[in-house]
């Protein structure tokens, strides 16, 4: 899992990552729902609006909606709950649900994005909404790969890499830093 330091492309990096939690998770997508998979991880890596409302009522206003717009929002809606359920469940402990409503809103959204859809693209959210607990599956071994690691890459890139810590916050990492300031 050393990959996280390499200079490789942000699609090999979470390619790898997904096939290794594949693993982990002793199952196989197969090419379309991993394509799929990694497409939502890279364009949600910096999503701090994840979770900023209550599903069922996205999922509601959608399907007031009609046209493009609606398919939109019920895509952002499984996408959504995928990331919700797999890599960060604490979320709904939160939100005084179980993890079960975002496996539910979820598949249910991408079950009608396929029905709104014509043929082609209709089958890709056909097959994300029968695997969806399979994805969910993968993401939470994404989610316990990541944390198992993390602390040894820091650790890491304190002593063998030469990261410098800054001495007015101790526990901080000055990444880009070239010497510890006095």
């Amino acid at each position: 899992m050393s990959a996280i330091l390499t200079d490789m492309s942000p699609l090999a990096l979470w390619t790898d990552l997904i096939h290794e939690a594949e693993r982990d998770a002793a199952m196989r997508l197969g090419e379309e729902l991993e394509s799929y998979l990694v497409f939502v991880l890279m364009g949600h890596a910096r999503d701090v609006q994840l979770g900023r409302n209550a599903v069922a009522l996205d999922y509601l206003l959608a399907r007031a909606e009609s046209g493009a717009r609606a398919k939109q929002q019920l895509r952002d809606i499984g996408d959504r709950c995928l990331l919700l359920a797999g890599l960060y469940p604490e979320q709904a402990q939160r939100r005084l649900v179980s993890i079960q409503y975002f496996l539910e809103m979820g598949r249910h959204a991408y079950d009608e994005l396929a029905n709104a859809l014509r043929t082609g693209v209709a089958e890709l959210y056909g097959h994300l909404a029968h695997a969806f607990a399979q994805l969910v599956r993968v993401l939470l071994q994404l989610r316990r790969r990541m944390r198992e690691v993390t602390p040894l890459v820091l650790h890491e890139l304190c002593c063998v890499g030469g990261i410098d810590r800054d001495p007015l916050f101790p526990g901080a990492i000055l990444l880009g830093a070239s010497k510890v300031r006095h």
